[in-house]
């Protein structure tokens, strides 16, 4: 038997806001968007060359009190996902000229070259080029 993580749900705001952040300013693929109903649709993410291959982002839309109070923070303020580059550089030079916020400027640690970046909602991410 195999198993595999395939997707994890983001909480979001607005679809259509997340989507275009997603794709213009962190270079994803929206892989689907199906309208579930006048106020869910299916909509699914992942890295560009990732090929459809490893985890996924569900972009869910809050709807109450509490998942909107989760939005940005959904792990209690840590790091919530890791993207791996072969370009931190590139990637870093990307993310200044979208004036994302840089948490943590690139520093070089045992396992590679990371930075720290918020999204538009205030994830925090990792940014990582492995040795």
């Amino acid at each position: 038997m195999k198993n595999y993580l395939g997707q994890i749900a983001l909480v979001v705001k607005d679809y259509d806001q997340a989507i275009n952040y997603y794709t213009e300013v962190l270079g994803f693929q929206l892989l689907e968007d199906t309208p579930l109903s006048s106020t869910k649709r299916w909509v699914v993410i992942a890295p560009e060359g990732s090929n459809h291959q490893g985890c996924k982002l569900l972009l869910a839309k809050a709807t109450n009190d509490s998942q909107f109070a989760s939005i940005g923070n959904q792990t209690g303020g840590r790091v919530f996902l890791f993207l791996y580059t072969t370009d931190l550089d590139q990637f870093y030079t990307k993310l200044l000229e979208h004036s994302v916020e840089i948490v943590n400027e690139p520093r070089q640690e045992v396992y590679g070259k990371v930075l720290v970046f918020k999204d538009l909602y205030g994830n925090l991410w990792d940014l990582i080029q492995p040795h």
